[in-house]
């Protein structure tokens, strides 16, 4: 097995963890949960194999599902970013650049990187709350949780990738 498997791994288990021992009990006004996990989605690196994409992406929203009480939520809405993730990210990456490029804003640049990653958490967080709540008797409320939850997650991988990259 490579090293990337077991960094893999261990980012794995981190996510998991901090999501289900810490970010799931936080409710900013009762609507605006963090969802970090996302961010483990969105770091595969170009070319890597979409079939792989998809079992991570699965496995990991399964095991936050049995954590958070989410029964299929999140394993449904992360297969879905880890199907768009690839396709999405060439969108930003230059024709020219390696293989191998792994997204972050020292690759992407600042702006290109804010953008992909509000737009992957959007999408995540408008099917996440879509399918849970399951109808929009309440539209409002969806509305404070789609926005709530997306601003409190792009704001923490925005601060974890500039802090953490230096």
């Amino acid at each position: 097995m490579s090293i990337d498997i077991f960094k893999r791994i261990l980012l794995f288990v981190i996510f998991c963890l901090v999501q289900s021992l810490i970010l799931n009990h936080i409710h900013l006004f009762h609507c605006a949960t963090p969802l970090l996990y996302v961010y483990f989605v969105a770091m595969f690196p170009r070319r890597y194999p979409k079939w792989g994409i998809l079992l991570w992406s699965f496995m990991l929203g399964l095991v936050i599902d049995t954590f958070s009480n989410t029964p299929g939520v999140a394993a449904a809405s992360l297969t879905l970013i880890g199907a768009i993730q690839p396709y999405f990210l060439e969108l930003f990456v230059p024709r020219d650049s390696i293989d191998e490029l792994v997204p972050s804003m020292r690759n992407l640049g600042i702006t290109k990187y804010t953008y992909y990653i509000f737009v992957l958490v959007l999408l995540y967080c408008l099917v996440f709350y879509a399918i849970e709540m399951f109808n929009f008797a309440n539209w409002l409320h969806w509305l404070e949780c789609v926005g709530g939850s997306a601003i409190l997650t792009i704001v923490l991988i925005l601060t974890f990738e500039s802090v953490g990259k230096k």
